[in-house]
This record gives C-alpha cells, structure tokens and sequence, in this order.
C-alpha cells in the first residue's frame, strides 16, 4: 500500500502548545494559561480544564508572548514578550478587571530571562536580567517602577523561584562546567545558602519549594543520573528520594506536602511519576511512548496537568487523575483531517561509534521505501539535549519522501546520565562529530539506506556539528544543511551574551590558552575541504549564532566556487517565531535549492 506524501506546509501550520517555557494553572484551579500559535503567532491563551469554553486568546499586540503566570490573587496576569527574535523579552501584565496589558519593563534594551516570579502578596515580581553586563537577579514592583539587585554572583543566573512565605528566593545559575547551582538568597538580600554536599555546591536545578518554604524539591545528577533530592532549608541536609531507573525532572510538591510529581526519562521515552513521600511510593503513567514536560498538580491535588508530544500528537495540555490513575487530552492543536496512521513511531537504536563506543539514537523507517532508500542524519542542538520521540513536522516529511530518517544522541547528549553528557567536555566539535559520523556508516553497513544518498542537516549545535561533519569526513555525504548555524568559534564568542561565553569557556577553555584547539574545531577555517551543495540559514536577531557567521562561511564557499545556497530571515532570531518562515525554512529555501536537494535524494 502506497502512503502519500505529507505536505510540508501543512504539517507545519498545525499549531502546538510551546512546551520550553511552560504555563500555569489559576489560583482557583479553575483555568490554565499557556502559549499557542494557531494564528501563525505566539498569543497568551486561557483554557477552563473543565472544558467548559473554547480557549481564550488574552495577549494582543505584536510579538512572541510566553510563560504566563498568574498573580496570586488570580485578577492579573504576566507574560513575557519578545518582539523581533532577539531574546530582549519584555515584562508585560494583563489586569482582567481593566482589560489592559501594561509593559512594566519599557525601554530595557538588557536581555530578560523568560522565568520570572510573582512574590506571595502580589506586589513585587523578581526576575533575571543581565543589565549590568551579567545576568543578576532582581526584584521590582508588580506595576512597574525602579528594580533593585538582590543576587550578584559570578556566574549567570537563570531563574527565579519565590517561596511560600515570602522571605526567600531559590536562584538557579549556570556554574561549572554544565552544573546548574540553586542559591537561596533573603527578598532583602545579604547572605546566601547554596544547596551543597559537604560545603561544596552540587548540580542542583528544578528547585520547588514545599508549601510550608521549609524545603525544596530539586534533581541533581550529583550520582550520575539526575535524581530528586529534597533539601532542608534549616538544617542543610539532603534527602534522596529517588534512586536509579532514568533520569528524575521537574519536581512539583502537591499543596498538602505529602506527594511529588516528576518526570521520568528513560532514554528518549518519559513516564510521568507520583511520588508519596511518607510512604515511598511511586507510581508511574504513560500515554504512549513520547515525551511529557513539565506536570503541576492542581491547586486541590487531586489532579496533575502536564504537557505531551509524540510524532502522532503535536504538544497539547493533558491532565491526569490522581483518584483514577486516567488522563486525558485538555487542548486539540492536531486537525481532524490529518490521520495519525500516517505518522512514523521511531525505533531505538545502537549503533558502534567510530571508536567502538555504542550510541544510542532514534531510528524513523519510511513507510514508502525502495530497496536502498536514502536518508539524512537529524542532528539535535543542544549540545545539552537530546533526540526524543517529539513531534518533528520535517522528519514526518522526509519519512513520508521514503527517506529514512536517523536522530543520534551523540557523546554530550542529555538523558544518559553524567559522564555521558559530559563526554564532549573541552572535545567539542570532536567526538560529537565522531558519533554523528558512524550513524551514517551504520546506516550503510546494516543495509539501511543507500550509501551515496546520506545527507546531514540541524541547527543552532546541530549546524555546528553539520559542518564540522562536510569539513571532517567530508567523503561520507551528498549534502548538508546548516540552520542557524556557527562556524568559527573565536567570533561566536566575542559575539555572544555573557552567558554563552561563560558556557564556552566552562567548556572549551580559553580562547587564547586553547586557540590551535579552538582553530582546529571552527569549520570556517576548513571549508576548502567541503565535496558537496551547502546550503546555510541564519537570522538577523540571533544572538546566539550570530548571522554573521552563516555570512563569512558563504563568502569563503562562494569564492571558492562551491555551491551554497544562502538564505538570511530579516525579522527572526535564533529561534523562528513566525510560522511562514518556519514553513519556508523547512522547505528548504528557494526553489532552487528545493530541486537540487529533493534531485539529490532522489536520484
């Protein structure tokens, strides 16, 4: 039976709740307010869980809006917004009896972190922001006015979490190497309390104060995988409440104290977990194999909302019934016409890395499939992330072509405990590659897909490693794109916010003491090696990996007389907001580029 193929455009106007900066849930239990596009656009959108009402757009005006939080009395609402890409959010509150959005951060041209906390009382809003240069966290007046630092430390904060009673705020910052530490500092400032082992700070993100404020909920991969410690804030003391089994994430206490509520990741698969913590006892839920973020218990604790995604499902509000064990679907984003049977499960694999090293990764088969189909090696950003069995309009596409599709969780990969994740450290650009690399060997080896038909695309890391894939072992591919990618690292980082530098050099040293390393893994200088078509998308806001980038690596392929073709996005950053460039992008550019590539695949 032949399958059609799944049009591109299609597949990408289908909306999704953003899963990345997460939603709320009314101080009445009664509403749930979240990020959505089916407008094309990032609105603020409010959905009674009783589905009582069709959702409610509540943001206007331009701009990407996200991470809506309730004020504690329920009668205002904030939200951030990013108006052209470039990660300068803005602070912006909704008072539903007024119906008006006021920007309470205006003219503020320093970059605000997107997690931000309403203080107990509803009077004050802490927040990150790098405007003296680092990012540092401060406090200011819910209705605007003059804010004022109350945590300056020496690496970037990240986010804020305000606890029950008031007194505290628990910071969470980019520290060693790829650690997260959580301080507690007093709303007034002065002295801080790390959460550490033995005076020494430890990996320590997630945190969620309980409601008594006497402790909080954290993971921490101190022991290799993350684990859900909870930390007392009186005494100092760690208890470890889980122990083994994947990885531990995103703690919620339920209001009475007694349960917790994770996520549970085994590999690129995630179980949602209850955890009673008098009892010890846990218990774990799956819809289907696909990934499950963030779940908060609803202010009765009786129930849990979550967000989940697969490749049949894009990302939808789900609730979970704590008295029956059941759950079901709260928002619809996927529209009736489009059959799920024609979407493609993934596979779990492992294959042998260049060195012997087995590496896991997602496997798609098409449907439609000649003998020796070709295929294209999906490479994830991060790097410290992973390959999950998520909804992917493009992967849907290239599998319905007949193209097998190939996602490796190389070596610097989250979801395989530490030493996995860490693997890369000061080798980045190396053994990342490497494993990238023997993915398209496996492919040809096990008789998977055609050998002279295997291309490599990503973006953000996964453009990078694109890259450092054609310059390295330039004879193992027949084309390669590059998505918001950086090329050369030594003006990636003089161009970068001070966060991201502090994370370049917490994990490839210097640029001056390790400059014939930092040489030898930028593709820039090594172009001259590429064998095949390029084709390069950036942005003009990307303050990540800058557009620059993409720019000096076209001008040296061009002069060299290899074919790359260039698509620059005026109104985007790092991350596409808009769905018509989206849609755009992931077709591949213009026209031209469309034939060469689909001719290349296919011939």
């Amino acid at each position: 039976m032949n399958h059609p193929v799944l049009d591109l455009e299609t597949l990408f106007r289908v909306p999704y709740v953003e899963s990345e900066y997460g939603f709320d849930i009314s101080p009445d239990g009664k509403q749930i307010a979240f990020s959505w596009n089916p407008s094309g656009r990032w609105e603020i959108y409010a959905l009674c869980i009783d589905k009582s009402s069709e959702p409610k757009q509540i943001s206007v005006g331009e701009g990407a809006k996200f991470s809506p939080r309730w004020s504690p009395s329920g009668d205002q609402l904030a939200y951030v917004v990013d108006m052209d890409g470039g990660e300068n959010y803005d602070i912006y509150i909704y008072d539903y009896q007024l119906d008006k959005h006021t920007n309470i951060t205006p003219n503020t041209p320093e970059a605000i972190m997107t997690s931000f906390a309403w203080s107990p009382g509803g009077k004050w809003i802490a927040f990150c922001s790098d405007r003296d240069g680092h990012f540092d966290t401060y406090i200011m007046p819910s209705s605007g006015g003059q804010a004022r630092k109350v945590l300056d430390l020496p690496h970037p904060d990240w986010e804020v979490i305000w606890s029950p009673d008031g007194q505290w705020l628990a910071v969470v910052s980019e520290a060693k190497g790829q650690d997260y530490w959580t301080t507690i500092v007093s709303v007034e400032g002065g002295e801080t309390t790390q959460i550490a082992i033995n005076h020494e700070p430890i990996c320590a993100k997630d945190p969620c104060w309980s409601p008594d404020s006497r402790m909080l909920a954290f993971c921490s991969n101190y022991q290799d995988n993350y684990e859900i410690g909870i930390y007392n804030v009186g005494t100092g003391k760690i208890e470890w409440i889980t122990n083994g089994g994947g990885e531990k994430e995103h703690p919620d206490w339920s209001p009475d104290g007694k349960r917790l509520t994770y996520v549970n990741s085994e590999g690129p698969n995630t179980y949602l977990s209850t955890h009673r913590i008098d009892e010890h006892a846990v218990s774990t839920f799956q819809i289907e194999p696909g990934v499950i973020y963030s779940p908060i218990f609803t202010p009765d604790g009786k129930c849990v909302i979550f967000l989940f995604d697969n490749p049949r499902h894009p990302d939808d509000l789900w609730v979970f019934s704590l008295s029956d064990g059941g759950a079901h679907q709260l928002s619809t984003s996927l529209p009736v016409e489009l059959d799920q049977k024609l979407f493609v499960l993934p596979e779990e694999v492992n294959y042998p890395g260049l060195d012997g090293t087995s590496v896991p990764a997602l496997l798609y088969r098409p449907i439609n499939t000649e003998k020796l189909p070709p295929a294209v090696v999906y490479i994830h950003g991060g790097p410290s992330w992973l390959a999950q069995v998520t909804w992917d309009p493009l992967v849907q596409h290239m599998v319905s072509r007949g193209w097998v599709v190939l996602a490796p969780n190389y070596r610097g990969s989250t979801g395989y405990g530490r030493d996995w994740q860490l693997a890369n450290r000061f080798d980045l650009g190396g053994v990342d590659t490497m494993d990238v690399v023997a993915g398209a060997d496996y492919l040809a080896q096990e008789n998977i897909a055609d050998p002279t038909r295997i291309a490599v695309t990503g973006r953000s890391w996964g453009g990078y490693l694109t890259m450092t894939c054609l310059t390295q072992y330039p004879d193992r591919w027949v084309a390669g794109s590059a998505v918001v990618p950086f090329l050369n690292w030594f003006t990636s980082h003089a161009n970068s916010r001070q966060d991201l530098q502090h994370w370049d050099r917490e994990n490839f040293g210097d640029p001056e003491e390790n400059y014939d390393l930092w040489y030898e893994r930028s593709p820039l200088f090594f172009l001259d090696r590429v064998r095949v078509p390029v084709q390069l998308i950036c942005s003009a806001h990307d303050v990540r990996c800058p557009a620059s980038e993409a720019i000096q690596a076209r001008d040296v392929l061009t002069s060299q007389g290899k074919r790359c073709d260039f698509v620059l996005y005026s109104d985007e950053g790092h991350g596409f907001l808009k769905i018509e460039n989206l849609v755009d992008v992931k077709n591949a550019g213009p026209p031209s580029w469309q034939r060469s590539w689909k001719m290349t695949m296919l011939r």
